[in-house]
Parts: C-alpha cells; sequence; structure tokens
C-alpha cells in the first residue's frame, strides 16, 4: 500500500501468488478473513480516489481467487469505495482472467468495467505508476 499523486490518493498492491493454496482445508474461511482485512484496510486508508493494482505474474492457477469469491468481493464493497475506485489495474492478465472478465462484463456495472485497465509489462506498469513497489518473485 501506499499513496500516488498530488492529493496523496491511496494505491493497494494486491500480489496474488502470496495468497493461499486453495487445496488448503481452511481456505474458505483464510480468504474470507483476507477479504475483511482488505477491507477495513481500505475503510482506514481511503478517503478519495484510489486506485488497485493486481499482480497476477508468478502465481499459479490454484492460488488465483476464485470467481465467486471475487464477486462476493465486490457486492461486499460499500457504495462509497466502489464509487471511489478510480482504476484496477491488472497486470500480467492471464488468458483466464481476461475470459472471466469478458465473461462477466455483462453482470458488472459498466462504471466498474471502465476502471479495468490491462496491463502486459512491468515497464508500461511504471509508466502509469513510477513508485510500486513489485515483489522480486514477479519480477524474476
Amino acid at each position: 500500500t501506499g499513496y500516488y499523486g498530488d492529493g496523496l490518493n491511496a494505491i493497494i498492491v494486491f500480489a496474488a501468488c502470496f495468497l493461499p493454496d486453495s487445496s488448503r482445508t481452511d481456505y474458505n474461511y483464510v480468504m474470507e478473513n483476507l477479504f475483511l482485512y482488505v477491507i477495513s484496510t481500505l475503510e482506514l486508508m481511503v478517503a478519495e480516489d484510489y486506485m488497485i493494482v493486481y499482480l497476477n505474474g508468478a502465481t499459479p492457477r490454484r492460488r488465483m481467487p476464485s470467481l465467486g469469491w471475487m464477486k462476493k468481493c465486490y457486492q461486499m464493497i460499500d457504495r462509497r469505495l466502489r464509487k471511489n475506485l478510480k482504476s484496477f489495474i491488472i497486470v500480467h492478465p492471464s488468458w483466464f482472467i481476461r475470459t472471466i472478465l469478458a465473461v462477466t462484463r455483462p453482470f458488472i456495472s459498466s462504471k466498474f468495467s471502465s476502471k479495468i485497465q490491462y496491463i502486459n509489462t512491468l515497464a508500461e506498469l511504471r509508466e502509469v505508476i513510477p513508485m510500486v513497489h513489485i515483489p522480486d518473485n514477479i519480477v524474476k
């Protein structure tokens, strides 16, 4: 997490490679508590516009969050947080993520869909947000 721009707006960096493996017996419990932690952090940090950077690189399929989990998260996010989200950047989007978002686009608000941005390389990300810290295993 950190801040960007003149107004010091929040930027949340989310590295999927650090998510728990879906084969864990307590996977649903861990993911639910992770979501609650992320939401509580957002509520503390976000007063104005913010952006989320989702780092998908170096993430095996078994660590990617399920579509159901992502839908539940979106539905549970407070309207103010949804409204203040400036952009949702997906770095190194996989074919799976692109497909899921294409299929679900009719069911997601057009305002939210317009905030999704795909970035294919870390160099491209640095052009958009120069100061994002990228974990070493994603850089490799």
